[in-house]
């Protein structure tokens, strides 16, 4: 997918929070959104790619960005970290730019001052960790930095913040800009999610950027890259897409405390929360034991899944004939999945998602007549009868994924139920979305 053919649907009025590492961006974010929606650990580095959330103040809506902090030294993995920061800059119609009262200005706070200043950007200084007013008159220090008086708060016991919301909003557009689809009243999504998940270092990050147009996500070749998950909406021409990019899955015996925790929480609520998910496996690997349990935990979710065998341009026949059997052997429960061969890198056979999201998209929302339901029943028993017992009745009890109660005189062997399960698939045409079935025995 290009930028021609997929766009970022617009979005509310962008307030940017930035600073250097561990200033308090994240706890910010938190406090003004009234939950603990960032990542936060007293250690710089913890926030890496943008993440955009929706917040209000005062019956005005706004997209709050948190950003990682500029890091001094100058790796390749922290000039990206920077490069997303000033990025979010130049798209922010505010920017609050957090500071620690409690060290002073800094090289690095003067290095993100200058930046600021050339930006021509509305920038609100956020003297942060002001917890009591003895330490107010320490917050003035930062108004030599040429940005204006300074706002003290203290983002983890909430001190202050009205004030700084109340200026926030006061600097926002005059004209709200419309609110984004997919975000509801409830605060929800309205459009369908799709978690890319997978183990770190397998192209995620990579197939996410390939998919939205841009580099939101920070692409790297250290595992472990993205710590929260990161969402955009995407303009297709079958609709709306919002693509969630997670934080790669390891052994629950190798993930410490703090950042890394929560970053599998996260993951885990957005393969529970989507409508499809995207289980991307590293082809010059195969199907790994841990690629095994990533699948086994999307189908108890109930989720479509979509198998994207990811760098298959690098490899030759024979190896890609050891892939597409190990699929079969270790994936087999997801029998029902589409397997997509491509290069998120060069974007080679990424044209071929959207149509197999589509659908398994629809045909996990679809709901059946309960009429033609029991014909088909009818027949299947006709068929071949169960071998104990009789289904006297079917209905559809729900969607998100489709699932079928099955009213019996006795309980049907899981085989039989399986025969039921591909007679429905084929009749109704659900293709790549996972059907459940309940059993229910008829009382006396």
């Amino acid at each position: 997918m290009t930028d021609a053919t997929a766009t970022t649907v617009a979005a509310l009025p962008l307030v940017a929070v930035v600073g250097r590492p561990n200033v308090g961006k994240s706890t910010l974010v938190n406090r003004i959104v009234g939950r603990r929606e960032t990542i936060v650990e007293e250690k710089p580095g913890v926030t890496r790619d943008r993440k955009e959330v929706a917040a209000d103040w005062n019956g005005r809506d706004f997209l709050l960005v948190d950003t990682g902090g500029w890091l001094a030294g100058g790796d390749a993995l922290d000039e990206q970290v920077s490069r997303q920061a000033e990025k979010a800059i130049r798209t922010a119609d505010v920017v609050l730019f957090v500071l620690d009262t409690t060290v002073g200005v800094t090289d690095e706070d003067d290095r993100v001052a200058d930046v600021l200043r050339r930006s021509g950007r509305p920038v609100l200084v956020v003297a942060n960790k002001v917890d009591g007013a003895a330490r107010e008159s320490d917050a003035w220090a930062f108004a030599r930095l040429g940005l204006g008086d300074p706002y003290p708060v203290s983002a983890i016991h909430g001190r202050l913040s009205g004030d700084l919301l109340d200026a926030v909003v006061a600097h926002l557009p005059a004209e709200p800009a419309p609110a984004p689809p997919e975000i509801g009243t409830d605060g929800k999504a309205k459009v369908p999610g799709v978690a890319i998940v997978g183990r770190p270092n397998v192209g995620k990050s990579t197939l996410f950027n390939r998919l939205i147009g841009s580099e939101r996500s920070i692409v790297h070749d250290l595992p472990g890259t993205t710590r929260d998950t990161i969402d955009t909406v995407v303009e297709t021409e079958d609709g709306p897409i919002r693509f969630i990019d997670t934080a790669g899955m390891r052994r629950k015996n190798r993930i410490g405390e703090g950042a890394e925790y929560y970053s599998l929480v996260r993951a885990l609520q957005a393969i529970d929360e989507a409508d499809a998910a995207l289980l991307v496996i590293d082809a010059t690997e195969g199907v790994t034991h841990q690629d095994q349990r990533l699948a086994e935990r999307i189908d108890a979710a109930g989720s479509p899944v979509v198998i994207i065998l990811n760098k298959w341009d690098l490899l030759d026949a024979e190896a890609r004939a050891e892939v597409v059997d190990g699929v079969d052997d270790r994936l087999s429960f997801l029998g029902y999945a589409p397997v997509l061969k491509m290069s998120a890198l060069s974007g080679k056979g990424v044209l071929k998602l959207l149509p197999a999201l589509n659908e398994s998209i629809e045909a996990y929302h679809r709901r059946v007549p309960t009429r033609e339901l029991n014909t088909v029943i009818q027949a299947a028993q006709a068929q071949q009868p169960a071998p104990q017992g009789k289904i006297m009745y079917a209905t559809q009890g729900t969607t998100d994924p489709p699932t079928f109660i099955l009213f019996t005189t006795r309980d049907l062997p899981p085989p039989y139920v399986r025969f039921l399960e591909r007679r429905i698939r084929e009749h109704f045409g659900f293709g790549p979305t996972p059907l459940k079935f309940r059993v229910r025995r008829r009382s006396g």
